[in-house]
């Protein structure tokens, strides 16, 4: 199931801050972590930070697109919506 997440790098800590929406009406997750966006740092912590938040291993987690950007796709395996609103509360 894909996630879409929109990631601060170089906050003062990892967490997730819940879900917004985009100016058309799409959600994402909002999550901020510590490393910064050098040579896939930030991407990898964010990869570890939703696969603890939803129980899975990291390798059930990949971005599958917006590397280099804010706003990103992930692939999660084996997770649902209802894993999501679990773990994130529901999406607006």
């Amino acid at each position: 199931m894909r996630l879409a997440v929109r990631t601060t790098p170089r906050a003062g800590r990892d967490a997730i801050l819940g879900w917004e929406c985009d100016p058309a009406g799409r959600p994402f997750l909002k999550v901020r972590v510590a490393a910064a966006a050098v040579d896939g740092q930030a991407n990898a912590a964010l990869t570890v930070l939703i696969a603890k938040a939803l129980g899975r291993p990291k390798s059930a987690v990949r971005i599958v697109s917006g590397e280099t950007a804010r706003l990103k796709q992930l692939e999660v395996d084996g997770a649902g919506p209802e894993d999501f609103a679990a773990a994130f509360g529901p999406p607006p």
